[in-house]
Formats: structure tokens, C-alpha cells, sequence
């Protein structure tokens, strides 16, 4: 096992890589790393993965099967074991993990309201009413924010930002669907417009050390930020929210935009555009260049109607607008 996380993850990305190992080492060494390998049974890997079961979700008791299945192969590519047992072996289920969930209208109204004038506070907003992921907003750079649009142009083009790129391996978005560029709401400008002008003034207050690599949302010396800072960020966020911190994650922004978008009655077609569910290189091809203007359009649209700038009443509440007509034969319990 040691070997294979030296010497076996070559070229992955160290997050990765940090992750396998960490993996590797809470729950694959101390449970088996004492035993020879050639003496290592399908019934001793049953058994080991019948304990994980009950403590990890069906997901993550995978991962670590597959940990020790490609150890097992490295070594078995060098003459020290004939077989790989825990290729005969099942994966059990595990336990439930927590299913994702969605804002309410009046727990999102207080969410944007407790935002503070901070980082995380304009994060928090574009996340909410852009529904864009966590590892794209985290890779978010200026040069792909355009906070005004061309007004006079025919027909206008409103405030937009480039989702094209992410903090994954290589920098590549999800898939290639997942490239868009999408409106802004009133809101968004607004937020990030603040938010410029608080990081300027942040960056001269620190001089030398600021490191620029052109991000929106970075820390104090202007690197990326993790998932960590953004997890433990946005819980103080929900607390001054009213949430409970325990219960609420950064990721369920996104389908909390989803929902209020679908509330609000956007078709759900035009939803999975917006947040990059829209799969094959036809689909893209159609959004970025034949469908930009309404794709964008319709997102920001409905969000300046929900939320709109502070001091303005809504509008309307999304339980209030009338909804899209079904087409024929289509699942109203359709998700994305």
C-alpha cells in the first residue's frame, strides 16, 4: 500500500492524491496493512468490507475498495502476489449519507440578507442566483466578469460571467457541457462590484505579498481558496442567517438555485443549461453561440424578479408565478 501511494499515483492531481491517501491511511493500513500479502484472503476482504459498511456510505466503502484493489495490482505487476482477491470480492451498501437539499424562499431571503460585506458574503450571493459550482467559482477570475454589459447595443447584452473554467485537474470545467456563459442578476453586479473595490483596497493594505492570479474569490494574500475555507466560511454565514450550520452546506447553494428557478417557473430544459448539465459538444455549441442571449437571459431574469436589490420589495414570490404549461406526456417530477 505504502509503495503504490509513493510511487503509483504519478501525474494525479495532489488533491487527489491527497485524498486517496488520507483514505488509505484511516482505513485500509490499520485494518490489514499488517498482513502478508500472499496470505491475504477474499474472506478476510469480505469481512473488512462488511465492518466499513457500517460506518462509511456505499460510495466511499467503493473508494477504498478500489484503494486496496489497485495496491494489490501494482504488486501483482511485480511478481509479489499471482492473483488479486479483492476482484472477487462484492461491494456492500453502506450507510445513507445525507441527501442534498434546497433552500426555502424565506431561508434564501434571510441567507442574502445575513451576507456580510466580506469574501464569503459575495460568494455566498452569486452561488445562490447563479447556481454555478463551488470548484468553478473558486477558479473564477476577473477577466471572465463583465459587471456591465453592452446596454446600447441590439439587443442589449446584460452583465455576464464566463463559467469556462474550475479547480480540477488541468483546470477543465466538469465536462464540456459544463462551459457557459451566464447573466448576472442586479444583485450579483452589485455584490461583486463591492467586492472589487473591498479586494483593492485589501490588496494594497498587503502589498508584496499579495500573489496575483486575477481571482474573484482568493484569500487574504490573494491565492485560491479551498474547500475547507469556503465549508467553514459559509457556516458563519448560515449562522447569522438563522440555519443551522450542521445542517447546510456550500454545494447546496447551487440546488437551491434550481429549485427557486423551477418555483419560479423556468422550464427545466432552460435550468440545466444554466447550471451545466446541458451534455455533448452539440448542446454546447447551441448555448454558447445560437442560444447565449436567451440562456443568460431567462436565469437573471427570474433571480431580479425573486431577489431583487436590496431595498426593493420582490415582486413576486416564486410559488406565485404562474408555471410554465406542460408539454404532453412530460413528468412533472422531472430532476435534473
Amino acid at each position: 500500500m505504502t509503495d503504490w501511494l509513493e510511487h503509483g499515483l504519478g501525474g494525479r492531481d495532489p488533491n487527489t492524491v491527497y485524498t486517496l491517501a488520507n483514505l488509505a491511511r484511516r482505513h485500509v493500513i490499520p485494518a490489514l496493512g499488517a498482513r502478508k500479502l500472499r496470505e491475504l484472503s477474499a474472506e478476510d476482504v469480505d469481512r473488512w468490507l462488511a465492518g466499513k459498511s457500517r460506518v462509511l456510505s456505499t460510495s466511499t466503502v467503493a473508494r477504498v475498495k478500489s484503494i486496496l484493489a489497485r495496491s494489490i495490482t501494482r504488486a501483482q505487476a511485480r511478481d509479489k502476489v499471482k492473483r488479486n482477491v479483492v476482484l472477487l470480492c462484492g461491494t456492500p451498501t453502506g450507510r445513507g449519507g445525507r441527501p442534498s437539499q434546497a433552500l426555502t424562499f424565506d431561508q434564501a431571503q434571510a441567507l442574502l440578507d445575513a451576507t456580510p460585506a466580506t469574501t464569503m458574503g459575495a460568494y455566498v450571493v452569486v452561488s445562490l442566483l447563479t447556481g454555478a459550482r463551488t470548484e468553478e467559482l473558486r477558479a473564477l477570475t476577473w477577466s471572465h466578469v463583465d459587471l456591465t454589459g453592452d446596454p446600447d447595443s441590439v439587443p442589449p447584452v446584460p452583465p455576464s460571467m464566463r463559467v469556462w473554467r474550475s479547480v480540477r485537474a488541468g483546470g477543465d470545467t466538469k465536462t464540456r457541457g459544463s462551459r457557459r456563459t451566464i447573466a448576472l442578476p442586479e444583485r450579483c453586479v452589485g455584490a461583486l462590484a463591492e467586492h472589487r473595490a473591498r479586494q483593492t483596497t485589501a490588496r494594497s493594505a498587503v502589498g508584496e505579498r499579495w500573489i496575483d492570479h486575477d481571482l474573484v474569490f482568493a484569500t487574504e494574500t490573494g491565492t485560491a481558496m479551498d474547500a475547507a475555507n469556503v465549508r467553514r466560511d459559509f457556516q458563519r454565514v448560515a449562522v447569522a442567517a438563522g440555519l443551522d450550520d450542521r445542517r447546510w452546506s456550500p454545494r447546496e447553494l447551487r440546488h437551491s438555485f434550481v429549485s427557486l428557478l423551477s418555483d419560479g417557473g423556468v422550464p427545466i430544459e432552460q435550468i440545466a443549461r444554466l447550471i451545466g448539465h446541458a451534455g455533448g459538444s452539440k448542446v454546447t455549441e447551441s448555448v454558447y453561440r445560437k442560444q447565449l442571449r436567451p440562456v443568460i437571459d431567462d436565469g437573471a431574469t427570474a433571480m431580479n424578479r425573486v431577489f431583487p436589490r436590496r431595498g426593493v420589495r420582490p415582486s413576486v414570490r416564486p410559488s406565485e408565478v404562474p408555471r410554465t404549461p406542460r408539454r404532453p406526456g412530460q413528468n412533472p417530477q422531472l430532476g435534473l
